[in-house]
């Protein structure tokens, strides 16, 4: 078993090696100019469009915009975004930070096109049930001659939401409850699985209700939590961004416990891990934005490119900013433990409450949107059979996640993880001259004025794939 788990982890290295990061951030770059700079263009109409104002309900769909945003930043708000940040500033010091943010920036294209594309070629059945994700758009959009892809990639979803989604989350929930206050892993295992459990029966609406009330919730109280920090420390403030920029493209000397980098190690920690906490690219999030009600694709686009933004350019910012602020990343203190010590510098004590609080409501969330990721890739492989298997299967394993060692199967899922980024991508880029020619289209018929009319006369387009 310890050798195949370091088999696995090599694997793992390689599949999240330099050549995935430049895969990732070399589209988001290129997308951001094929698309005409879409972060800058559709963020205010991205704001209108999840405020409701272009909202019709007799569109087709299962929840809103906003709810879909809720449902995929719930996947993607985890414990990366609270021990990942902390990996990454111990990895490659204070400089990560500025292309952990860059890095989210030019995601933020990634998920506008992939999110786009998940309403242009989905299927709503004769029940109004939406299926849609990477492998519909796969097949839908590129033909049946695609269809081993796409298959690759339900499978791959499906394995990455036992592993890295499930098993991890719990393992790590256990853990730090169990050093910190000894509550027993098995325990914590049976409330997160039976909570998980409550949500999953009702399905996406469940899923979009409850995942739109605790996003924001734990956004607010975490950010608010980190503010607190940062004010704390406010004239160290203008130092630590002087650092920040300098570092990234100078390296870090060695300073207290950190061992010091060059250029290339501070590149490749901040970029890894705004790829891994954001998941712009991997084809995880048009899942659940496919599910939107809406007829235009470039309209669900839009709200999905705040993803980005919210996770990695302001919740992961700010992880990264109490770290540095508090001095904390110089200690020998790693992961969620190194941000613990980050938040107890402003008040003794706050980390060891607040920090696995955090942990819980995030773990939570990632766990209660990837049942649907998989539950959805199940349904397309099995065209609808076994869902309610899953679904058990994924409650017990959820369980068995926080008492079980993980090893290899987490190592695996990591790969399959990584895998999704080859078909989803392949998509992207062959389906690209339709993306472009449908954000041409609806952004000059928003310059015309055309939304600005009744919804009922207003919404006439026609959508390949969307019947």
């Amino acid at each position: 078993m310890d050798a195949l788990n370091h088999y696995l982890d090599l694997i793992v290295g390689h599949v999240w090696g330099l050549p995935l990061v430049i895969v990732l951030v070399g589209t988001g770059l290129s997308l951001s100019v094929i698309l005409g700079g879409i972060q800058l263009r559709g963020f205010v109409h991205g704001f209108h469009v999840l405020r409701g104002k272009y909202h019709d309900p007799k569109d087709p769909g299962e929840i809103s915009h906003f709810q879909a945003l809720c449902t995929a930043l719930s996947a993607t708000v985890g414990l990366g975004n609270i021990a990942g940040v902390a990996v990454a500033i111990k990895m490659g010091g204070p400089g990560a930070t500025f292309w952990m943010i860059l890095t989210g920036l030019v995601g933020m294209a990634t998920k506008y096109a992939e999110c786009s594309l998940a309403i242009m070629y989905r299927r709503v059945d004769e029940k109004g049930v939406v299926h849609g994700g990477p492998m519909h758009y796969i097949e839908l959009g590129l033909g049946k001659a695609f269809k081993p892809l796409a298959v690759f990639s339900a499978i791959a979803i499906m394995a990455s939401s036992f592993g890295a989604a499930n098993m991890f989350q719990t393992n790590q929930v256990a853990s730090i409850l169990n050093s910190n206050f000894s509550v027993p892993p098995l325990l914590t295992g049976l409330v997160i699985g039976t909570l998980t459990a409550i949500v999953l029966i009702g399905g996406i609406k469940r899923i979009a209700r409850v995942t739109s009330v605790l996003v924001p919730f734990m956004g607010l109280v975490y950010c608010g939590g980190a503010i607190f920090v940062i004010l704390k420390n406010m004239p160290a403030l203008p130092g630590v961004i002087s650092m920040i920029f300098h570092d990234a493209f100078s390296g870090t000397a060695a300073v207290g416990g950190f061992a010091g980098v060059a250029v290339r190690e501070v590149l490749v920690a901040g970029v890894r891990r705004a790829c891994f906490s954001n998941e712009a690219g991997l084809g995880s999030a048009p899942i659940a934005h496919s599910a939107a009600t809406t007829k235009e694709p470039i309209r669900e686009g839009v709200v999905a490119l705040w993803e980005p933004f919210v996770d990695t350019v302001v919740i992961c910012t700010m992880t990264a900013l109490v770290i540095l602020i508090s001095g904390a990343w110089t200690s020998d203190a790693t992961g969620v433990e190194l941000t613990a010590v980050a938040f107890n510098s402003a008040l003794p004590g706050f980390g060891t409450y607040f920090v696995p609080f955090a942990v819980f409501l995030f773990a939570y969330s990632t766990l209660i949107s990837w049942s649907y990721y998989g539950e959805r890739a199940l349904d397309y492989m099995t065209h609808g059979k076994g869902l309610m298997a899953y679904k058990v299967a994924f409650c017990i394993v959820a369980v068995i996640g926080a008492v079980w060692s993980l090893g290899p199967i987490v190592s695996f899922s990591d790969i399959m993880l990584g895998l999704m980024v080859v078909p989803n991508l392949t998509a992207v880029w062959l389906l690209l001259p339709k993306l472009r020619a449908a954000t041409t289209s609806y952004f000059q018929r928003l310059k015309n004025g055309e939304f600005d009319r009744p919804l009922a006369s207003a919404q006439n387009s026609t959508v390949p794939g969307n019947r």
